[in-house]
């Protein structure tokens, strides 16, 4: 935290709005974005942001995609912006977000029904685990989707191999009802069940040393960072040794963390949505170290920088995930 901050310091003293090394185009793109921030104090900032909410009338596939090992450049306003945002929410709502947390995730997807997300059809080309960890042909895939919404991800995967099995769990009842409702559940393939990963044992829904790959898709930024260890912790007991957890979520300076009012903060790269639902912004550093103190080994840990379109106000809007494996160890290692 201590060297974001500085790093962010160091860049309003230089008043260099692209930052060296950055390509000549980030200048061409400053006022659009200048202008992207103008046009989201006019709508709800804090309204809930995903990589897969991107309407088809606004918004069109991203330009570009690309994995780095480096954060993304600020310019000048985006750090003076994260610089000057330093107050916090206070205790006392503090603690009554985090006693409300699944509320707010059942109002959410009351609100929202099935409507809100994507379905994830780039899983299996981003995860090749999805397909590829079989030891036989014949060997059926154990899968836990970890925080399964209304099934976004889950049914794709199923459509996509009908031979998986499937674990999904969510926080909130009202989507894993959902999931239930939905014409291709089908309990052969699924078993669907509401689990607070930070407190629920998962072993008393899923055999211990079982699963073949566990997915954590845009779940653990919903998750207090002062729990984010108990979720780890619990899938690593489902998992068997050698078995991968496939996360993807949002990174530190995305779009989305830009956007925040001030009154949002709950603390560093951490803050509340408007409907009380909340979202921390990842870096490299920070979730290797969270993997690692609980018992995982590093496979592979990039962010994935993209720029999506609004084509009806023709602006450039910079998008930044964390995407990563992580591995349970063998127990011959």
């Amino acid at each position: 935290c201590r060297l974001q901050s500085s790093a962010v310091a160091n860049l309003l003293r230089c008043r260099n709005p692209v930052g060296a090394g950055e390509h000549s185009s980030v200048y061409l793109l400053q006022i659009k974005r200048e202008r992207i921030s103008n046009m989201a104090s006019k709508t709800e900032e804090n309204t809930h942001e995903s990589c897969e909410k991107e309407s088809s009338e606004l918004w069109s596939e991203p330009l570009s995609q690309r994995k780095e090992n480096e954060l993304r450049l600020l310019t000048f306003e985006e750090a003076e912006k994260l610089q000057n945002d330093r107050d916090l929410v206070s205790e006392f709502k503090q603690l009554k977000l985090e006693r409300e947390a699944q509320k707010n995730w059942d109002l959410f997807y009351k609100r929202n029904s099935t409507n809100f997300f994507k379905d994830r059809h780039w899983t299996t080309r981003e995860f090749e685990e999805l397909k590829a960890c079989r030891e036989t042909e014949q060997q059926r895939l154990i899968i836990l989707e970890a925080g399964c919404g209304v099934g976004n991800c889950l049914f794709p995967l199923l459509e996509e191999d009908p031979s998986l099995f499937v674990y999904a769990c969510d926080f909130s009842p009202r989507a894993v009802d959902f999931v239930k409702q939905n014409p291709s559940y089908n309990a052969e393939t699924c078993k669907a069940f509401q689990c607070d990963l930070t407190k629920d044992d998962l072993t008393g829904n899923i055999p211990a040393n079982s699963v073949d790959v566990s997915t954590l898709i845009f779940v653990l930024s919903a998750v207090h960072p002062d729990k984010m260890h108990l979720v780890l912790q619990n899938i690593h007991k489902v998992l068997k040794p050698g078995a991968c957890v496939l996360f993807r979520d949002y990174g530190l300076y995305d779009h989305a963390m830009l956007r925040f009012k001030p009154g949002s903060k709950l603390g560093e790269n951490f803050y509340v949505r408007q409907d009380g639902t909340r979202s921390f912004f990842f870096t490299k550093d920070y979730l290797q170290c969270l993997f690692k103190n609980t018992g995982f080994e590093e496979m592979s840990n990039e962010y994935v920088l993209r720029e999506t379109v609004n084509k009806k106000e023709d602006l450039c809007v910079p998008r930044v995930f964390i995407q990563s494996k992580f591995c349970k160890p063998n127990k011959q290692c």
